[in-house]
């Protein structure tokens, strides 16, 4: 029983320890966007399918003692793919398709070593049901979700910040080892205890009629709503904070929370307390659609809601599990609904939707999947009420849905996120056409002629950026460089002589900055749009030489961490002149990151200068931002009177630079 036991965790912790690490290895290549992780989830949920299909199959089919002989067979033949490691030939490779590119690099980075991990729980429990007749195996679920959330929350905590990237890949491979070590004694064991009987002789004294069309589609529906949220949730949290392991994980560790807490003690699912609560979890995530709040609130608020919804999903699927003899169904069906979940949330819902609409639909279902599992014991009046009540709450929802994309001119979605476009007069020069990626507004313009050039928002003349770009001479033409182009603001101080070379990863943002705005059109400089990641275009290209290049590629308030590690750094510093200035955008509603620029700054022997401007009461162009210029020592001891005063800021003491292999977002959380 030990030796199951080990095998089952051992494979668990391993399965969930290797999604944010490789998750991470390759979320500088798809521009840092917070969809990798929705795409990464659905990869491994849709592998996790086909390893519960693959036991289910063998269980069905083979005769005991050939079941443990091929999967021995396929053990061994995985050792021949270790370390694993994501191929770096997959960099900026799948930019028409970057949801398949990170597919695709998955697969050859950890398919077949995943696939058998996934399984082992269902495999390992069919044998042990096999082996001791009369014992319940499903505690051995318990125990597998118990590791999976170890994993996880050791990650962040343990794993992070101690390891590079490239340990943590070593360190996984040798424990990937010692399981198929344990997997193929267990199956030895297994292989020396069994009969020749098939798992599906109904001579067996655990046969059991097989589970109805209707009890599948419920168990596929329950699965399929927890993880649409669950997915639907995570996005809402690394789309307006940063997309970093430890906010794809606390969700992930809550979902596998309820698991354990349900398959291994069903009493922890009390009925009516949940059902009770869940009316007011539909409340409180009606609350976050709809304000801002706090990353401390958000965060408990949005675990709370996740934990009872999935409390309720889970508990409903124990209460209806059925016998042993049908586990390898109930766990591929399972499977299904989290496969089907991640390829909605993953893959469909940005090509077909052009708002989040996701997120309320997948409220809908697991309300409509509660009154369906409470429809029969209830009788006419309460069925009536109950009805009655999910006919209101899809009302609200559909008003909710409509408010995404009510009011403004434009609305689309990809990959990398939703954009809008708006038009509102809030005094000032006039009515201002503005963008906005998430709840965050990238940049305006006013539509009046005679103000159409006028820097706005955060690039107005009296922010950072602003006066860094009057500071060089007006005679000399000035070659600026640009990554992240949101309306395109940056080319309104462009004259007649200079270059502006704009690196944009978002092929619908450009074409929104040249179809709805016009500082791109009315600029007297030549402009050079590049598509694609702004770090990778630039470490693929010779010196540009820039007299200024501007980093503003943020989506919402969540930021790619690639961007700000030292290895960019790096490239940023290539491609400008001794002389030139790195203009770095630091506003963040929740991430104090001047720190993190400044510890690089200080890294290649450079100074940073911190220019905070705050938005007056009665101010109409300008926004509250935060930019800090990275430039020699020497231009920062001489800056002219229009760049005075400056705050000159240094790393904190012990502050440790980021880089592609550690970052911290604890450290630098307001």
């Amino acid at each position: 029983m030990l030796l199951f036991a080990l095998t089952i965790f051992l494979s668990a912790f391993l399965l969930f320890q290797i999604q944010p690490m490789v998750a991470k290895m390759i979320l500088p290549w798809f521009g840092g966007a917070s969809s990798v992780w929705s795409v990464c989830l659905l990869f491994f949920q849709s592998v996790l399918l086909l390893g519960y299909l693959y036991a289910h199959a063998l269980h069905e089919t083979l005769a005991p003692r050939r079941q443990a002989a091929v999967h021995i067979a396929l053990l061994l033949a995985s050792l021949w793919l270790l370390p694993v490691g994501a191929d770096p030939s997959w960099k900026g490779a799948a930019l028409d398709s970057p949801a398949l590119g990170v597919l695709g690099v998955l697969a050859a980075a950890v398919g077949l070593p995943y696939l058998l991990l996934s399984t082992t729980g269902p495999l390992m429990q069919a044998w042990y049901a096999r082996a001791f007749t009369g014992v319940m195996p499903y505690r051995l679920y318990a125990l597998s979700n118990f590791a999976s959330m170890l994993a996880l929350l050791s990650y962040p905590v343990l794993v992070e910040p101690f390891l590079e990237l490239q340990g943590q890949a070593w360190a996984w491979s040798a424990g990937y080892a010692a399981f198929v070590a344990a997997c193929c004694v267990t199956a030895g064991w297994s292989w020396r205890q069994a009969g020749d009987a098939r798992p599906g002789d109904p001579t067996r004294a655990d046969a059991a009629a097989r589970p109805g069309i209707a009890q599948c589609l419920i168990w596929i529906g329950l699965a399929m709503a927890a993880t649409t949220l669950l997915l639907a949730m995570t996005r809402h949290l690394t789309q307006d904070v940063a997309p970093v392991p430890f906010l794809w994980v606390l969700p992930l560790a809550i979902y596998l929370l309820s698991f354990i807490l349900c398959f291994e003690a069903p009493r922890f699912y009390w009925r009516p307390v949940f059902l009770g609560a869940l009316p007011a979890a539909f409340f409180g995530l009606d609350w976050i659609m709809t304000r801002g709040l706090p990353v401390p609130a958000m965060v408990a608020l949005i675990g709370a809601t996740l934990f009872v919804i999935c409390m309720v999903c889970h508990g409903e699927l124990v209460r209806l599990k059925p016998p042993p003899r049908h586990l390898t169904l109930f766990y591929l069906m399972l499977s299904l609904g989290g496969a089907l979940g991640g390829l909605f949330v993953g893959l469909l819902a940005p090509a077909i939707f052009n708002a989040y609409f996701e997120f309320p639909l997948g409220l809908f279902l697991c309300a409509l999947l509660v009154v369906v599992v409470l429809w029969k014991p209830l009788r006419w009046p309460w069925r009536v009420l109950l009805l009655g009540a999910l006919l209101a709450y899809g009302l609200r929802l559909g008003y909710q849905a409509r408010e995404l994309v009510q009011n403004y001119q434009v609305a689309v979605r990809n990959f990398y996120g939703q954009l809008r476009v708006s038009e509102r007069d809030d005094g000032g020069p006039g009515p201002k056409r503005i963008l906005a990626h998430g709840r965050i507004t990238h940049g305006w313009q006013f539509l009046a002629d005679e103000h159409r050039r006028t820097p706005t928002s955060y690039y107005c003349a009296e922010s950072g950026i602003g006066r860094a770009l009057s500071s060089f001479p007006e005679d000399t033409p000035r070659k600026l460089g640009m990554v992240g182009l949101g309306t395109g603001t940056l080319a309104a101080y462009t004259r007649a002589g200079d270059a502006l070379r704009i690196y944009e990863i978002n092929e619908q943002v450009l074409d929104l900055a040249r179809r709805e705005f016009t500082f791109l059109d009315q600029s007297p400089a030549p402009i050079t749009p590049v598509l694609g990641d702004g770090r990778l275009m630039l470490e693929r290209e010779a010196p540009q030489g820039f007299d200024l290049l501007a980093l503003d590629a943020f989506s919402g308030d969540s930021i790619p961490t690639h961007l700000v590690t030292l290895e960019a750094f790096e490239v940023y510093l290539k491609h400008l002149k001794p002389e030139g200035i790195l203009a770095v955008h630091t506003s963040n509603a929740y991430l104090d990151l001047p720190p993190v620029v400044a510890r690089a700054a200080e890294h290649f022997g450079k100074a940073a200068v911190l220019y905070a401007y705050v938005q007056g009461d009665e101010e109409k162009v300008c926004y509250t931002s935060d930019w800090v210029l990275v430039m020699s020592p020497e231009r920062a001891a001489n800056l002219p009177a229009g760049m005075l005063p400056a705050d000159l800021i240094t790393a904190k003491a012990g502050f440790r630079p980021w880089t592609d292999g550690y970052s911290n977002l604890f450290r630098v959380m307001k």
